[in-house]
C-alpha cells in the first residue's frame, strides 16, 4: 500500500515537472508559435469573415424566411429567397453609402481641417464680444478653448492617412479569392444552418453525458439569442440614430450634418459612454462652426433624439434580452474598454449579460438543491 502511495506521489511530481518544462519551452518559443498562429489566422480569415457575415445576417434572414413561408407558392423556396433578399439589400446599402455618405464625410473632414483656424478665430472673437462677467469668459472655459488650438488636426484627421487606414483595413479581405470564399461561406452557413446545428448537437450529444449536453445546449441557445439580439439590434439602432440625427442637423442648418450624424450613430454602438462622447464632439464642432446659439439648439435637439432612442427605439429593437442594471452595463463597458479597446466596449455588454444569466441559473440551482 505504501509502495503504491509512493509511486502515485512520484508520478504526480514527475507529471508536474513535465508540465512546468512544457510551459517554459512554450513560452521560450513564443515567437515561432505566434507567427504560426498569425499565419493560420490569415489563411482562415475568409472563413472568419464569412462566419461574421452569416452571424449578422441570420436574424433578418430568419424573419424574412418566416414571412415567405406564409406565402404558399414561395414557401418551398423561403430560405433561398430570404438569403437573396438580405444580400441584395446589403449590397444596395453599401452602394448607397459609397456613393453618397462616404464622399460627403470625407469632404466634410477635409473642409473642417482646412478651415479650423478660421472657426477657432471666429469663436474667440465672439467670446471677446461677450460681457466680462460671462461664463464663457471664465479662465476654465478659455483654457479649454485655447487647448483646441494646440491640437494638430491635420495629424489626426489627415485624409491621406485616413484613406491609407481604410485601404489597409480593406486589403485584409480585398483579394478576389478571399472575398469570394467569404461570400460562399456566409451563404452556405445561412442556407445549411439547420443541418450544421443538427450535426453540432449530435456531436455534443456523443461527447457529453445527457445532463451536461442538455445544459450546454440550453446555455448555448440563450447566449446566441442574447448576442443575436444585441449585435443586430445595436447596428440597426446606430443606423436609425445616425440617419435621424443627420436629418435633424440638416434642417437646423448645422454644418457637417452628415459627418456629425454618422459620428453619433457610430458612437451609439457603445452603451452610455458612446452617446455622451458623440454629443460632446458634435456640440464642440457646432460651437466652432455655427456659434453658441446653433450649438445650444443642436444640443437640445440631439439630446431629445437620444432620449427617444433610449426609451422607445432601442427597447423596441433589442427588447428585454439585455435586462441588466445600468451600473452593471457601465462596469462592463469600462472593463471591456480597458482591456480590449472599442471592440471590448461593444461586446462587453452581451458577455456580461450571459455571465449574469449563468450566475443566476447557478444560484437558482443551488437554492433548489438546498431546499430538497
Amino acid at each position: 500500500m505504501r509502495e503504491k502511495r509512493r509511486l502515485t506521489k512520484w508520478l504526480y511530481w514527475f507529471m508536474l515537472g513535465v508540465a512546468i518544462i512544457a510551459v517554459y519551452k512554450l513560452l521560450d518559443n513564443l515567437g515561432p508559435i505566434t507567427n504560426f498562429l498569425t499565419g493560420l489566422l490569415n489563411i482562415l480569415m475568409p472563413f472568419v469573415v464569412g462566419l461574421l457575415i452569416a452571424y449578422l445576417f441570420y436574424i433578418p434572414c430568419r424573419a424574412l424566411e418566416r414571412r415567405y413561408k406564409k406565402i404558399k407558392f414561395l414557401s418551398k423556396r423561403a430560405r433561398g429567397l430570404s438569403i437573396i433578399t438580405v444580400y441584395i439589400i446589403a449590397i444596395l446599402i453599401i452602394v448607397l453609402a459609397l456613393t453618397f455618405v462616404v464622399p460627403n464625410i470625407a469632404k466634410s473632414i477635409a473642409d473642417f481641417v482646412a478651415n479650423f483656424g478660421t472657426y477657432y478665430n471666429n469663436t474667440l472673437e465672439s467670446i471677446q464680444n461677450l460681457p466680462e462677467d460671462s461664463f464663457w469668459k471664465s479662465d476654465t472655459v478659455m483654457n479649454i478653448i485655447q487647448s483646441f488650438n494646440q491640437i494638430d488636426l491635420k495629424e489626426y484627421l489627415n485624409i491621406e492617412k485616413l484613406m491609407q487606414y481604410a485601404q489597409g483595413a480593406i486589403s485584409a479581405v480585398s483579394g478576389i479569392f478571399r472575398v469570394f470564399v467569404a461570400f460562399i461561406v456566409s451563404v452556405y452557413l445561412l442556407s445549411e444552418r439547420s443541418q450544421i446545428l443538427k450535426f453540432l448537437k449530435r456531436l455534443s450529444g456523443a461527447i457529453f453525458p445527457k445532463e451536461t449536453y442538455e445544459m450546454v445546449s440550453k446555455y448555448f441557445n440563450k447566449s446566441n439569442e442574447v448576442f443575436f439580439s444585441y449585435i443586430a439590434g445595436q447596428v440597426l439602432d446606430a443606423i436609425i440614430v445616425g440617419i435621424l440625427t443627420s436629418i435633424a442637423m440638416s434642417i437646423l442648418g448645422v454644418r457637417y450634418a452628415v459627418l456629425l450624424g454618422f459620428t453619433i450613430g457610430l458612437f451609439n454602438l457603445i452603451p452610455y459612454f458612446g452617446a455622451i462622447i458623440a454629443v460632446a464632439i458634435a456640440i464642440i464642432v457646432t460651437l466652432f462652426t455655427g456659434g453658441f446659439g446653433q450649438a445650444l439648439i443642436m444640443a437640445i435637439v440631439v439630446i431629445i433624439l437620444q432620449q427617444i432612442d433610449a426609451n422607445i427605439i432601442n427597447p423596441k429593437i433589442i427588447g428585454n434580452s439585455l435586462s441588466i442594471s445600468p451600473l452593471l452595463v457601465i462596469f462592463a463597458v469600462t472593463v471591456g474598454g480597458a482591456y480590449f479597446g472599442v471592440l471590448g466596449m461593444f461586446l462587453s455588454v452581451p458577455i456580461c449579460t450571459v455571465v449574469k444569466l449563468l450566475i443566476e441559473e447557478y444560484i437558482e440551482y443551488k437554492t433548489k438543491r438546498a431546499e430538497n
